[in-house]
């Protein structure tokens, strides 16, 4: 050991034994501990129950809000398979423009190579856009 690890630890053992011995006065001082008395321990513990509750129905409105913008993002957007290799993002559009407001179109590529996988999905503005675009089931797009 250093000195300087031998000096930390002669300090610790020597705080130990001054707490075990009750000799350090200002042990709350350095350890942040304070002598409650058993009432002021159940108010506190009381007030953490009611943060605790309060960070709870928060957390539960978070989760709420993630989901139904969830739902809402899966229920304006459409999966389209069978996608040509050497499609573009802007062809997908342009064959999906006549379905309504497209807000995003993600065309999936492989994350090493970077080469398309073969299907994207379409963000469209609206729920109607999306029967919209289901009509063009079958159709044929780039040949596929």
């Amino acid at each position: 050991m250093s000195a300087n690890q031998d000096e930390d630890v002669a300090d610790y053992q020597e705080d130990e034994n001054e707490y075990i011995e009750g000799g350090d006065d200002n042990y709350e001082a350095k350890t942040g501990v304070e002598d409650l008395e058993p009432e002021e321990m159940k108010k506190r513990v009381l007030e953490m129950e009611e943060e605790l509750e309060k960070l709870t129905q928060m957390q539960q409105q978070v989760e709420k809000q993630i989901t139904t913008a969830s739902d809402k993002l899966d229920e304006s957007s459409i999966y389209v398979g069978q996608v040509d290799y050497e499609a573009t993002a802007e062809e997908l559009k342009a064959h999906f423009s006549p379905c309504g407001t497209i807000n995003r179109v993600t065309i999936m590529c492989d994350k090493l190579t970077g080469q398309a996988k073969g299907f994207a999905y379409i963000e469209f503005l609206d729920k109607e856009s999306v029967d919209n675009a289901l009509k063009l089931d079958d159709s044929t797009f780039k040949g596929r």
